[in-house]
């Protein structure tokens, strides 16, 4: 019987579950591990005595800037020593030659005062122009809303001022508005918050009390001690005894500003009721029925009243209902 020889085949290695690299004997099989356990202990160990040093590193401002309950705490600050440099004062453009100085509405004194509140961008501008006056332009609302076209699209400002006629109240009254965009004739209300009332009188110059005796409380112990006797005077009203006085100026060789009472109301944000104008008048600041200030087309009557866009008063003294003797509107800005 013949016998069939049949040739064994090997078995198929499993590397399933013990794969390793093929290059590496069976000695780095196993030492293979320990070398990667080892290196990485001492990484561990050379880099522990560094974050001591790194902690340490840190600024002292921060390390006290965390408190233990993880609260910052931010850095004390201190206020700059330097100052911004001071305004350089202000020029009034656009009064013709021939403009009398009772017919000028607005001083440089006040327009001073009206600076200090208008925006800081504003502030910095040093001359005014004289965009309407109802003394050299004319009394018409329509030519005032003309004289502010060209200034239009600009980023400026516009301050406006009246004088009202005084009445059996008192003196004469200069009053006015601020205000961010032209008056021009408009379907709804306008303007920012930037607008704000005033209102401004004049007080009266102080006496000139150089020439009383002191009260019976001063000291008088080294006072000089004089009678004087029938002393005449001089033609031109002046003692004889006085020094010759300069020509228009003060004893003291300086002329003093006429003291300016200045009042203004800012926007309060109770409502948006800054602008509105129509062809017939022009107001600013409204509600509860009532105006802030109000002009007619002819510029000859207006009416103040306390309003809750600006919280004011009544600009006017003379009541609700004024007379109107001059109107003004300068413009501050960009060419």
């Amino acid at each position: 019987m013949a016998s069939t020889s049949e040739t064994p085949s090997s078995p198929v290695p499993d590397t399933s579950h013990h794969a390793r690299p093929p290059n590496l004997s069976s000695g780095s099989f196993f030492t293979y591990p320990v070398t990667y356990a080892v290196s990485g202990l001492l990484r561990r160990l050379s880099t522990e005595p560094l974050l001591p040093k790194l902690m340490s590193s840190n600024p002292p401002s921060l390390d006290s800037s965390l408190t233990m309950e993880g609260v910052y705490t931010p850095p004390r600050r201190y206020a700059s020593p330097f100052q911004p440099p001071p305004l350089t004062p202000l020029t009034l453009e656009g009064y013709k030659p021939g403009t009398k100085d009772s017919a000028k509405l607005l001083s440089r004194q006040l327009a001073e005062e009206i600076r200090l509140l208008v925006p800081p961008r504003l502030q910095l501008v040093d001359e005014w122009k004289l965009a309407y006056s109802l003394e050299q332009n004319g009394v018409s609302l329509a030519t005032l809303y003309k004289s502010c076209e060209e200034y239009r699209g600009k980023r400026g400002g516009y301050v406006l001022v009246v004088r009202d006629s005084g009445g059996a109240a008192g003196p004469v009254q200069i009053f006015g508005a601020y205000l961010s965009d032209p008056p021009r004739p408009h379907p709804h209300f306008y303007g920012t918050g930037e607008c704000f009332l005033w209102r401004s009188s004049v007080l009266p110059a102080l006496p000139d009390l150089s020439s009383l005796p002191p009260p019976p409380s001063a000291d008088t112990t080294y006072a000089q001690r004089h009678t004087t006797i029938g002393v005449p005077k001089s033609t031109n009203g002046n003692s004889a005894l006085s020094p010759p006085a300069s020509n228009g100026g003060s004893r003291s060789g300086t002329s003093t500003p006429e003291r300016i009472r200045f009042k203004a109301f800012p926007y309060s944000g109770v409502n948006d009721y800054m602008i509105f104008c129509e062809a017939g008048y022009l107001s600013l600041g409204a509600g509860d029925g009532h105006y802030g200030l109000w002009l007619n087309d002819n510029l000859e009557k207006g009416v103040s009243n306390s309003c809750p866009t600006f919280g004011n008063e009544p600009l006017s003294d003379e009541g609700t209902k004024f007379g109107v003797l001059g109107v003004e509107l300068w413009y501050l800005g960009a060419e």
